[in-house]
């Protein structure tokens, strides 16, 4: 019994130790000052009129941070120097100096200073007002997710926003600006006249997917999207009871942490579905939400997948942001806060309480520092956490880039380790776009033809608070174009390989005529004022396909990803001869296609265009099309789109000679790639014309057998009679002078060799002209 009340002696002696050990390690960064040296402030200084400060970092750049409160601070190295405040030069002349939001984009840094946009490079050290934004605003916004890694570091948008928060939406200005902020442009918010007088003020917004304007009216805040399918309806509202601000967790896409003093929201699909971030101990919930806990938010901090909060009561908070409703722990009651402390993740699991030390002997600021080891405080038994259940994970497409083309199919694996006594869970992960699985409707989004962005996330749907180590494994998927397609015409029967043209000679600076009556320079079919001479580009066409000229034609199309044959392509593609020339015509047309309205070609679409080889999978609209409204007022009109649905072919005019192609692949669910090329054909096997017509040829070839026949039975009865015996007998006459005077001829010449031609009398006393 005695030995009991000693160890429970010992343990009640030991427990104020324990709960003694200080919350963070603090140190102060004092560098960069140099007595004897007296550093000024130039310019403006800027200040936060907030009672709250903001710590923004930049998404890609660790190191690179912004820091708002009564003082402002701008650092390239993680405030591991003493700074002065961040000023803006006096001749920017902004009047009051306060600002009111701030963002970074790539290089720049914006800030709404007294209600305009200003930039600063902070590589050039040189600010810019920015042009186009001709009403007050108050905030800047956009994308801020950002992949970091060894491999490449991309934003996902270039979007920036400028409005004015709180404006009811029928009065507001929005702008905004695909430069980095240079310039702005009005935005006109898409189904916008829908909620004008319906909802009140507009209070943020942001751009992942789509954008997305936070709303609120009588108390409820909403969330209200730009494009189909979202932009149908509302996202769902949730209670509004403060002025709150967005932060998006970096590194994921639509992980959204909406704050106020009294409120902390969590959005994990972009605001469409909002909850409130819980209070626990352990497993158990104490609090559904701040404000019922009555704590006072004075900053957070958050990264990929952890969140902190300290607060006016002198507490700090923890949680991680997960797939189910995200919750907090509070941490041990410790004297940390203060009216100019932020909270920023130095890295996974370590958390920096920042605050500005003012200085009296310089006009630069210290910084006192101090780093919380989250894992380290996790093992405190009074905070009731359970133990990591997940010993490692870990995918090798963690910070790399993806592409998903149309119809096709990615394939990841990720590594899962469980704590000892388990098996190894290997994870394999199959992505393609919900259409093509056939489980959405067709218009699940916006437009499946336009290319877009997302993002992969694999983490672990129960994982516990102390998984610390265990990050969210994140990578970018790009569904769009894979550059590694390509296509090629196939060519196993060339004009060389069957011996019509010589390989050699159409690499020696070939080059053939194409007659001015079958080209047109203007692709309009009207013939030319003279000839073309075309010179033959061997390098870039190799040798002709070989095509006979009486028998329809269409080009076999093979699809290549990098240098591996992946199928033969039966969508829909136009051809377009590139010297202009129109000796060939289309075997369908518009109603034979079967065409339910007009389709295109190429006249119309170089009409509208302005130039050739600028048909392809944006422009394109099927005439097969329900949706196609325009009406087939010319269905005899040549159908010039081939494969797909349709036979179509080409049909060559009665000509040899070489035609080079121009291939595009018009269907917009093929590829989310411009499939084209240019590649060559020789047409051959058409004689010469003739002048007359076989018809006439026969009549005339039948006519003189006929001819021959009747003169074969009528000239031996007409000899019988006494005008063929005269006519018989004048024949005889005229061969016998006619050989007289040949013999004479012989033996003249072979007396004289040399006498000249002339007149000469013949045995019959008459005249031969030579």
């Amino acid at each position: 019994m005695l030995m009991l009340m000693l160890v429970a002696a010992v343990t009640m002696w030991l427990r104020p130790l324990v709960t003694a050990q200080p919350l963070c390690r603090a140190r102060t960064v004092r560098t960069g000052k140099v007595f004897n040296v007296i550093q000024d402030v130039r310019g403006d200084r800027l200040y936060f009129p907030s009672t709250t400060t903001r710590l923004i970092k930049h998404p890609c750049k660790k190191n690179i941070a912004l820091y708002l409160g009564k003082q402002v601070f701008f650092t390239t190295d993680n405030f591991e120097t003493s700074l002065l405040p961040f000023t803006i030069p006096t001749s920017m002349q902004v009047g009051v100096p306060e600002v009111t939001s701030a963002h970074f984009a790539g290089s720049l840094l914006l800030l709404v200073v007294n209600h305009k946009v200003y930039t600063y490079d902070y590589e050039s050290n040189s600010w810019n007002l920015s042009l186009g934004i001709k009403h007050p605003v108050t905030h800047v916004s956009g994308d801020n997710c950002c992949y970091t890694g060894s491999l490449f570091c991309v934003d996902v948008s270039n979007f920036v926003f400028a409005y004015f928060r709180g404006d009811q939406i029928s009065q507001t200005y929005i702008y905004y600006s695909n430069t980095g902020g240079f310039s702005f442009w009005k935005y006109q918010y898409d189904g916008q006249a829908e909620i004008v007088g319906s909802l009140g003020g507009i209070f943020h917004l942001f751009s992942l997917s789509q954008v997305g304007m936070l709303v609120v009216d009588q108390g409820k805040g909403m969330f209200k999207y730009s494009d189909h399918p979202l932009n149908r309806s509302l996202g769902l509202s949730f209670d509004y009871n403060g002025t709150l601000d967005i932060v998006i967790a970096p590194g994921q896409k639509g992980i959204l942490l909406l704050w106020f003093e009294k409120s902390l929201l969590f959005s994990h699909n972009a605001g469409q579905l909002v909850d409130t971030v819980r209070v626990k101990k352990g497993d158990q919930t104490l609090f559904t939400s701040i404000f019922e806990a009555q704590i006072t938010i004075h900053n957070i901090a958050v990264n990929e997948n952890e969140l902190a909060v300290i607060t006016q009561e002198d507490n700090l908070y923890y949680g991680n942001l997960g797939i189910v409703p995200s919750s907090i722990i509070k941490f041990a009651d410790q004297h940390i806060w203060s009216e100019e402390a932020a909270l920023m993740f130095r890295s996974s699991g370590i958390l920096e309480i920042l605050t500005p030390l003012r200085d009296a002997a310089f006009a630069a600021f210290d910084f006192q520092k101090c780093l919380v080891n989250i894992q380290a405080i996790l093992m405190d038994p009074e905070l009731h956490v359970g133990r990591c259940n997940i010993e490692f994970l870990k995918g090798e497409f963690t910070y790399r880039m993806y592409t998903i083309d149309m119809l096709s199919q990615l394939e990841l694996t990720a590594l899962l380790i469980p704590q000892p006594g388990t098996s190894l869970i290997p994870l394999d992960i199959y992505l393609k776009q919900q259409q093509h699985w056939g489980r959405t409707d067709f218009n699940f989004t916006s437009s499946l033809k336009r290319a877009t962005m997302s993002t992969l996330t694999v983490d672990i749907a129960n994982k516990e608070i102390s998984c610390v180590d265990i990050k969210p494994l994140s990578t970018l998927i790009s569904v769009g174009c894979d550059l590694d397609k390509k296509i090629v015409i196939q060519n196993t029967v060339s004009a060389c390989s069957k011996g019509i043209l010589d390989a050699s000679a159409l690499q020696d600076n070939y080059s053939f005529i194409i007659e001015k009556k079958f080209y047109d320079p203007g692709f309009q079919g009207q013939q030319s004022s003279q000839d073309l001479r075309v010179f033959y580009s061997y390098q870039q066409l190799g040798c002709p396909l070989l095509v006979y000229y009486d028998t329809p034609w269409k080009p076999v199309v093979e699809l290549w990803r990098k240098d591996r044959f992946q199928e033969v392509v039966d969508a829909e593609y136009v051809l377009l001869e590139v010297n202009g020339q129109f000796s060939y015509s289309y075997s369908l047309t518009a109603k034979s296609a079967m065409c339910t309205s007009q389709p295109q070609n190429w006249t119309t679409m170089i009409k509208e265009t302005g130039g050739p080889f600028v048909w392809n999978r944006e422009n394109y609209v099927s005439c097969h099309d329900p949706n196609n409204d325009a009406p087939l007022r010319w269905p005899d009109v040549q159908y010039q789109i081939l494969g797909g649905r349709t036979a179509n072919q080409i049909i060559f005019s009665h000509n040899n000679g070489f035609y080079v192609f121009y291939i595009s692949i018009v269907d917009p669910y093929y590829s989310y790639c411009q499939l084209e090329t240019v590649f060559s054909i020789y047409v051959y096997g058409a004689f010469p014309m003739q002048l007359v017509s076989a018809g006439v040829v026969m009549v005339l070839l039948i006519s003189s057998i006929l001819g021959s026949v009747w003169l074969a039975y009528m000239i031996p009865r007409l000899l019988r009679t006494a005008r063929g015996r005269r006519m018989k007998r004048f024949v005889a006459q005229l061969y016998g002078r006619c050989k007289t005077v040949c013999q004479f001829r012989a033996s003249a010449t072979a007396r004289t060799g040399t006498e000249p031609l002339g007149r000469h009398r013949s045995s019959y006393g008459g005249r031969s002209d030579h």
